[in-house]
């Protein structure tokens, strides 16, 4: 038929939970689409001349087919996540490609989708969630897509050295060693993106650079992207001194768990603090992710709702 659009999916597993058990899942991917899809073999096809629904199939599977090959396991949870999202975004705005990147990075959540688009259309956007919501790696994802396509010249990533139970000064090594423990889980999200040769040879560079956020006073950091992770640990101070860095051609990415501030009682958070004082002000977005933004293992996400159900209680 020659409006017949044919998928050819070689892998068994992608394709067990495409369908699911009885066809469960390919029924709601055709109550998506609205259009049946057909079966044959390894083949999904669809009978459309829709150009735009030929992509959006086309994408669906794709999305699945990367989520099972990361390690995804339950089909349901995978087919239903993708199409909540997919409902609700442009198709082009829900993914970052990285060019040389090791895999598409796509959201898993709404509310990381949003995050996507946020950091496409403002030049400042908080994101403030729990801990394994996806706020630093999508953050770093979006960065690093934006330094390889050439669209800035550098990426900057800094964060607060404030100690969680153990002072730095206890710490064997010099300072490059003490503050190397802060610092790696940003190495580890880039590795997770492009090869680690690539990282290391845009450290050495200077392309990337990765420092304490002491290390940005007295800066103007133009043509950049600049990330500031673990934002719940700067006082007001370093925050405002953190803002005002930003330069021309500047884009400014700052994530944080305001559940989890290692400050002094009586210090109030610059994440707190300016996430309140800055809502609403044309060009910066707050993005609020919550427990149903967790995408670490399942246990986390439960783990996160009970503290969360605790807050709510007191």
């Amino acid at each position: 038929m020659d409006n017949e659009y044919t998928i050819v999916v070689p892998d068994g597993q992608i394709l067990s939970c495409i369908c699911g058990t009885n066809d469960n899942n390919l029924k709601l991917i055709e109550d998506h689409l609205g259009i049946p899809v057909f079966t044959r073999g390894n083949e999904l096809s669809v009978e459309t001349d829709d150009q735009a629904l030929r992509e959006e199939f086309r994408f669906i599977i794709d999305r699945i087919a990367d989520e099972v090959e990361d390690g995804s396991k339950d089909g349901r949870d995978i087919v239903t996540s993708v199409l909540n999202i997919e409902k609700k975004a442009d198709i082009n705005a829900t993914s970052v490609l990285v060019p040389g990147a090791l895999k598409k990075i796509y959201p898993h959540t709404q509310h990381q989708a949003d995050y996507i688009q946020a950091m496409r259309t403002n030049d400042l956007v908080f994101a403030i969630g729990a801990a394994g919501s996806g706020k630093t790696f999508i953050a770093v994802a979006e960065a690093l897509n934006l330094l390889l396509s050439h669209k800035v010249s550098k990426l900057v990533i800094t964060r607060p050295v404030v100690e969680a139970g153990e002072s730095l000064g206890f710490l064997p090594g010099d300072l490059e060693d003490k503050i190397n423990p802060y610092l790696r889980p940003l190495y580890d999200s880039m590795e997770a993106i492009i090869p680690r040769e690539t990282v290391r040879r845009l450290v050495e560079s200077e392309i990337i650079e990765i420092a304490p956020l002491a290390y940005m006073r007295g800066r103007t950091l133009n043509n950049c992207v600049i990330i500031l992770d673990e934002a719940q640990n700067t006082t007001k101070e370093q925050m405002k001194m953190f803002l005002t860095r930003m330069g021309q051609n500047s884009k400014v990415f700052i994530t944080g768990d305001i559940t989890q501030i290692d400050l002094p009682k009586k210090v109030t958070s610059g994440l707190v603090h300016a996430s309140n004082l800055l809502d609403g002000i044309e060009g910066i977005k707050i993005i609020r992710l919550n427990a149903e933004d967790v995408v670490r293992n399942p246990l986390v996400k439960r783990i996160v709702k009970a503290y969360e159900n605790e807050k709510s209680e007191e």
